[in-house]
């Protein structure tokens, strides 16, 4: 299975991730399709969804996903940060997670896919209740599929993050998508 890389990706796009995590290849050779998930999630607060957008140094239509650098010229960082704590600090697993995601938002990772690929695997280790940091068992494949012509609100529901079912859930969050 191929998707696309995602910015906490949806709660849809890990139910089709975790069905098979060893045949999925994530996507990073397609030209960089602009206003998609790759740079962007939705999480839940209070007042009603939030949708997080990581702001990209200019990519033209034909840039690959695999090159697209996170600009650092806004304070996007500090701003997701406090979001995710005010959406989730009232759930029951945030302050024991906290911790493995206030580094992504402290540090600079240059490009996207690698800051994406960072934030899945503390997910991913996280709902198998391992400590994020352990050997990396799953495969990262680089494909040529393009996604810029697909809805992936169709294809992966509401683009609601995974987050907000971790942060309610914790490990038994895999049993819940």
């Amino acid at each position: 299975m191929i998707l696309p890389t995602t910015y906490m990706g949806s709660a849809e796009w890990y139910r089709q991730f975790l069905a098979n995590p060893s045949t999925v290849q994530i996507e990073v050779m397609e030209s960089f399709p602009k206003q998609t998930y790759r740079n962007r999630c939705t999480i839940t607060t209070p007042d009603g969804p939030l949708t997080l957008s990581v702001p990209v140094k200019r990519a033209d239509s034909k840039q690959l996903t695999r090159d697209v650098e996170i600009s650092y010229q806004q304070r996007w960082q500090h701003q997701h940060w406090i979001a995710l704590v005010s959406a989730y600090k009232r759930t029951p697993y945030f302050d024991y997670y906290a911790d493995f995601f206030r580094p992504f938002y402290e540090q600079e990772t240059r490009f996207l896919v690698d800051f994406n690929e960072k934030i899945h695997e503390v997910i991913v280790r996280l709902m198998a209740n391992r400590e994020p940091g352990a050997k990396n068992q799953e495969q990262r494949l680089i494909t040529t599929v393009d996604w810029a012509g697909q809805d992936l609100e169709q294809a992966f529901g509401n683009g609601q993050s995974i987050l907000d079912i971790l942060f309610e859930y914790g490990p038994e969050s895999v049993m819940k998508i």
